[in-house]
């Protein structure tokens, strides 16, 4: 349908602008969805007022956002394949975030609309996943169109992030049974009554540190999709770090040819234009100053050889196949090769933080009210907060420090069902299995929506 729109026309231009619209409205439901999760214990204990529980959850957000890294934002990226991140037109650009967007953001809006603490980051991996393998069939072998070792590592951190969770949650909870005897810290919360003053400091704390991890780790993610619509609006400006430096240039030329050797030995279906990318760039990069010298119309170009040698090198460093030292030579060209495209200016950054912040201030009680009244036989208790929240806080922290990119909603859920097994109150059938029936939804029902819209549009 948009195979015919051209870069930098009107009608792209328009088309993208609408994507713009579309990843800050994603991000904004991500935060009044997810950020949910990080606020439920201290409204439903009374630690602290509605209001001001919103309100410092989202600086907290949004302050996680611009102290963390990319790591996560671009390990979702590379789900996609390269002649989807670097199309010969806009058209391509404009079909895959339109059906990525319209997907994930339709999803949350959904489960969000009956209560359900669904994750924002299985629908969006679900849309990632759905256009890699509409683009597949459009262009390629499904088993070569496919990162599948990149899926496979973000869906790994999906499945274990949220057993660990309930696990270490029960665990904590068992200890803290052990050592504590308020036995007020084990009973529902009676009418604004906040918990004793050292237990309202952890549950505090914890909010403030899942708050925080939340943004560290999901906002990531908007930064990476509001790059991929940055860069369509603006290929030429943005498709490249115009802050490399020119040793960095120099060497990253120097190094291709070792990755075309490297490709031409080992890659998929698509190693001719792999190696052809990595000469190119080779004659390009070495005797070159700043990315600012080059013409704006070759910057596209040379992004889409820099794609195309991500792409193969990726291939071979996953590929057991490869001897050793080939593959641990591939990972490590990937890695300094992927500095030239994998970075942020510091407005994405802030842009993405405002979203995720302003997000968090609204629609939170949908989610609040399940997570504290409906998930266990019994109403949450603060002991039970402070330990779903204390691990929630950990994992997520953690991942967004390696860029395993997992679910806020999946962690600190799965930490609150594992206090209420620890309490002996067992778990509502009913809401666990919604929330069941949701997270096995999730990723069938996106994939086949945006691969569908993907294949329609683009």
């Amino acid at each position: 349908m948009f195979d015919h729109l051209a870069t930098g026309s009107t009608p792209t231009l328009i088309m993208l602008g609408l994507c713009f619209v579309l990843v800050l409205a994603f991000e904004f439901s991500n935060g009044f969805h997810d950020t949910a999760n990080a606020v439920a214990t201290v409204i439903y204990t009374h630690s602290l007022k509605p209001v001001q529980a919103v309100v410092w959850s989202a600086l907290c957000n949004f302050c996680g956002v611009l102290l963390g890294g990319i790591a996560v934002a671009y390990a979702l990226v590379e789900i996609l394949p390269p002649e989807v991140l670097s199309p010969p037109n806009g058209g391509q650009a404009v079909g895959m975030l339109i059906a990525l967007f319209g997907t994930a953001l339709g999803w949350n809006v959904l489960t969000w609309l009956f209560g359900i603490p669904n994750s924002s980051s299985h629908a969006l991996i679900g849309a990632l996943i759905g256009i890699a393998l509409g683009s597949s069939v459009r262009n390629r072998h499904l088993g070569q169109g496919v990162e599948w070792k990149a899926i496979i590592d973000v869906l790994e951190g999906l499945l274990f992030s949220p057993l660990l969770g309930f696990v270490l949650a029960l665990l904590l909870f068992q200890i803290l049974k052990h050592l504590l005897h308020d036995k007020n810290l084990f009973e529902p919360p009676k009418e604004s009554q906040p918990p004793v003053w050292w237990m309202r400091g952890i549950l505090i704390l914890t909010c403030t540190g899942v708050s925080f991890a939340h943004g560290t780790n999901d906002g990531q993610k908007s930064i990476g999709l509001i790059m991929l619509t940055v860069i369509g609006l603006l290929p030429a400006t943005f498709g490249l770090n115009i802050e490399t430096p020119a040793d960095a240039l120099h060497k990253l030329g120097q190094d291709m040819q070792v990755a075309g050797s490297l490709i031409q030995r080992y890659g998929d279906d698509q190693k001719t234009l792999g190696v052809e990318a990595a000469s190119s760039l080779q004659t390009r990069l070495a005797p070159l100053q700043s990315i600012e010298a080059v013409a704006p119309p070759e910057r596209i170009a040379l992004r889409n050889d820099v794609y195309r040698v991500l792409a193969e090198l990726e291939t071979i460093g996953n590929d057991g196949k490869v001897p050793e030292p080939d593959r641990a030579s591939a990972k490590a060209l990937h890695k300094t090769t992927g500095t030239i495209v994998a970075y942020a200016p510091w407005w994405v950054r802030i842009l993405s933080a405002l979203a995720l912040g302003l997000g968090t201030m609204i629609g939170y009680k949908r989610i609040v009210k399940t997570l504290g009244e409906k998930l266990g036989k019994q109403h949450l208790v603060p002991a039970q907060g402070a330990a779903a929240e204390l691990v929630a806080a950990v994992l997520i922290g953690g991942a967004g420090v390696t860029g395993l990119p997992v679910s806020t909603t999946h962690v600190v859920t799965s930490g609150i069902a594992g206090t209420m097994v620890g309490s002996g109150a067992g778990l509502e059938p009913k809401m666990i299995w919604q929330i069941v029936w949701a997270w096995l939804l999730t990723l069938p029902v996106t994939i086949v929506i945006s691969g569908g819209l993907f294949m329609l549009l683009a």
